[in-house]
């Protein structure tokens, strides 16, 4: 499940996403115009900026800004940024596996294989949503579909 630090950083990405090129947005704009606390928005935004999907300008006319074209990046590497791994659960992570103290046999629990299942299509549907795809108007993305 999407954690709120995972839904205010997408947020914020969709609104740096829609500024004109070039422009940036002060914390305290974005926080105000998405209804996030701002204290919370600051951390996110500098774990954002840390995995470099955005970057800051100091002085005037500062603030964030992506720090590539919204087609570049995707939702998948936004949310795992901030929410970690996809897997709903540590067994069926792809790169921070944990195995399950209660499972007697990995190739046959039946909780783990619909999990990896749940996982792959997450990946596949967020790894292949980019934030310019996110952007769009809801109109425009009734027609969008998946492949699974």
């Amino acid at each position: 499940m999407l954690t709120n630090k995972g839904k205010y950083g997408l947020k914020a990405l969709t609104h740096l996403a829609g500024l004109p090129v070039g422009r940036t947005a002060q914390s305290v704009e974005i926080a105000t115009a998405n209804n996030i606390p701002k204290k919370f928005l600051d951390a996110i935004l500098g774990e954002l900026r840390v995995a470099g999907i955005v970057s800051t300008k100091k002085g005037k006319g500062g603030g964030y800004r992506l720090a590539r074209a919204p087609a570049l990046i995707s939702v998948g590497a936004a949310v795992r940024v901030l929410d970690g791994p996809l897997a709903p659960i540590g067994c069926a992570s792809r790169k921070s596996y944990r195995p399950c103290a209660d499972c007697h046999d990995i190739r046959t629990c039946t909780v783990r294989l619909m999990m990896l299942e749940v996982r792959d299509v997450s990946a596949r549907v967020l790894d292949h949503t980019s934030l310019e795809d996110m952007c769009r108007k809801p109109s425009e993305m009734d027609g969008l579909t998946y492949e699974i």
